[in-house]
Parts: C-alpha cells; structure tokens; sequence
C-alpha cells in the first residue's frame, strides 16, 4: 500500500457515516487499514456498516449520535476513546441542509436544528478530540462544509450561514491545535446520495457547474485520504471545494 495512504493503526471517526459520502469515506479509510467510529442518529445503520468494516477485518465501533447535541457529543468521545484509546482522525459530516420559502416563514426551531447539526456540533466535538489530539500524538480534523457558504441563497439561508461559520472555525481550529493537528474543510457541490433521490427528477440536468453533472460520493475520498494523510503534511486551514466547478 502506498505510504501516503496506509491507515493501519489509525482510528478515524466520522459523524453521519452511515450513509452518503460519510458511508463513503467510512470504507475507504477502512479498505486502507483503519479502524472506524461510526457516529449517526440511526444505530441499525450504524451497526450493518459496521459488519461490512469488520468483515475488512477491521475494528469498528458504531454509536447512536446526534452530532448537534453536546450530551450526545460527550458520550462519543468517551466511549471512542474508552474502546480505541485515541482518535486519528476526525470527519465531522453529519449535517443538514433543509430549504425554506421565505426567510420569514422559517421557523426558529429549524434555524436552531439547522445551526446545530451543522456548526454547533462541530464546535463540541472538534474541541473535545482536538484538545486531545493536541496534547498527544496530534491527528486531523476535516470539516464537511458546502459550496454553498461562497453562494448563498435564500431557501436555505441558516445552512449557508452555519457552513459558513464551519468555515471559520476550520481557520480557528488549525490556529488553535497546531502545530500538532492540521484542520481542514470539504465544500462538496451535489452528490448523487440517499438525499438526491428526494430532489426534481432535472436537477443534475439544469446544474450551473461546469462539468455539468453530479459527483458520485466516491468522487470525494480522494480528498478526504488526501487531507487525513502525511500527504497533506503543510496543510492546514485550507479549505477545498469539491463541487463541479460551480461559479
């Protein structure tokens, strides 16, 4: 296995990985050696996923979380650690993205939901496994934000507000934790995940990025074994779009 991306020996936890591109990047840091946190709200998916990672014949550890609760947050951290000892690498990509007619007819409980999964839950969790990683053998965060916080719209606002917050924080981080941990953001376009299927049947037909389609969730592990890499090793507060080429 290539140097670059031999995980044997490294935990990497990943909140909404049961499905979508966190499934994704769930088995490929798997195919690639390392054991696996598998964090999101739906445990049964969490645990099938699991079986297919122990059948790599690796370790995987598979959690009911809501990553915008902090007493959910806190249980993960310790029982993570408590059956690995460490955690390598950290993906927050649990999120939500919902979409609303009008700025005046969003509720406060949906800004509220929306700020929490995607940029309060962040917040406790990479403070929580950063302090950590900073006072031992360090490790990488990478952030899953959204194209959308460089364009923003009005249906859906308070997503683009909290990704961009997430982006900010992806920059306070790295300052925060460095030297020993390097901090980085994904800002993925539209992928062809379990959420596609719910949009109009001639979206992908109608996208403005350039190469005029979706991107399929494997599309987007390249960069995340890039950045949780040595690869990356003088990367740090970066933030990489993986969108398509959108404007």
């Amino acid at each position: 296995m290539d140097k670059f991306f031999d995980f044997t020996g490294k935990v990497v936890l990943v909140t909404g990985g049961s499905r979508g591109l966190g499934r994704a990047m769930t088995l490929a840091f798997a195919e690639r050696g390392a054991d696996v946190v598998i964090a999101s709200r739906r445990l049964d998916a969490c645990k099938a996923l699991a079986g297919e990672v122990r059948g790599m014949g690796r370790r995987a550890l598979a959690i009911a979380c809501h990553a915008g609760k902090w007493s959910d947050i806190d249980a993960l951290v310790d029982r993570s650690y408590a059956e690995f000892g460490k955690v390598d690498v950290l993906i927050n990509n649990a999120g939500m993205s919902p979409v609303s007619p009008s700025s005046v007819e969003t509720s406060e409980e949906l800004v509220d939901k929306v700020i929490g999964l995607n940029f309060k839950g962040p917040f406790r969790l990479s403070a929580l496994v950063g302090s950590r990683m900073a006072a031992g053998a360090g490790g990488c965060i990478i952030n899953v934000s959204s194209y959308g916080a460089f364009a923003p719209r009005p249906e859906f606002a308070p997503y683009a507000g909290a990704k961009a917050a997430l982006n900010v924080l992806t920059t306070a981080h790295a300052i925060e934790y460095a030297p020993k941990v390097r901090v980085n953001a994904i800002l993925p376009g539209s992928f062809r995940t379990d959420i596609a299927k719910h949009w109009p049947a001639d979206k992908e037909s109608r996208t403005d990025a350039v190469l005029r389609r979706f991107g399929e969730p494997d599309e987007i592990v390249t960069t995340a074994l890039y950045l949780a890499s040595p690869a990356s090793s003088f990367t740090t507060g970066a933030l990489i779009r993986v969108d398509g080429g959108r404007p």
